[in-house]
């Protein structure tokens, strides 16, 4: 197989072990053996565990970010961008990947390094965010920025109950509910010309 082909492969299986065992009690062995390939060659592409979880959790957080700016993006209608900043939350916690428990449920947060890159995703998701609402409403960067941290903080931790605990209410549902939520609370800081 091409190098960046059993790349891939590796990196497959080694998110379904991560997201099912989490860090600590998944194992090379059991990576090796989900890839199908032995120990030696998955050693050949990552030196150990951690490089393999970072390059997975790096991953992880560039496609959150990508599809927040993407969601900003799409539209100028500040209610269509809440309403899809929302669904980008929603897409990716619910995706059946399950790669959202690296970033919104690890079990090595307490690793410098994997926190800074666990952090980045509110950082940098409520930067692009907090940019939208200091432009609209001329509040300082340090209040735009709370709101925008707050946004953040809504659509993930809402999105992964949701995700845990759908009930009877389906992802369009929720990311429609949410986002009512969301769109009355910030609707309230009037534009400024």
């Amino acid at each position: 197989m091409p190098r960046k082909a059993r790349r891939a492969q590796l990196l497959e299986s080694a998110l379904e072990v991560f997201v099912a065992q989490g860090y600590h009690s998944a194992a090379m062995d059991d990576i090796a053996e989900r890839a199908g390939v032995s120990k030696p060659v998955l050693y050949q592409h990552f030196p150990g565990k951690l490089e393999l979880y970072v390059a997975l959790l790096d991953a992880s957080c560039d496609t959150v970010i990508a599809s927040c700016r993407e969601a900003l993006a799409s539209t100028d209608d500040n209610k269509q961008r809440v309403a899809a900043a929302m669904s980008a939350f929603y897409d990716y916690v619910g995706s059946d990947s399950g790669a959202f428990r690296l970033v919104f449920e690890s079990d090595l947060t307490n690793e410098p390094g994997i926190r800074e890159r666990v952090d980045r995703v509110t950082t940098e998701c409520a930067s692009m965010i907090t940019e939208v609402i200091h432009e609209d409403t001329g509040l300082p960067d340090r209040a735009a920025n709370l709101l925008a941290v707050s946004l953040v903080g809504m659509a993930q931790v809402s999105a992964r109950f949701w995700v845990n605990d759908p009930g009877e209410i389906s992802k369009a549902d929720a990311t429609a509910l949410v986002s009512a939520l969301a769109w009355r609370g910030i609707a309230g800081y009037p534009k400024h010309d």
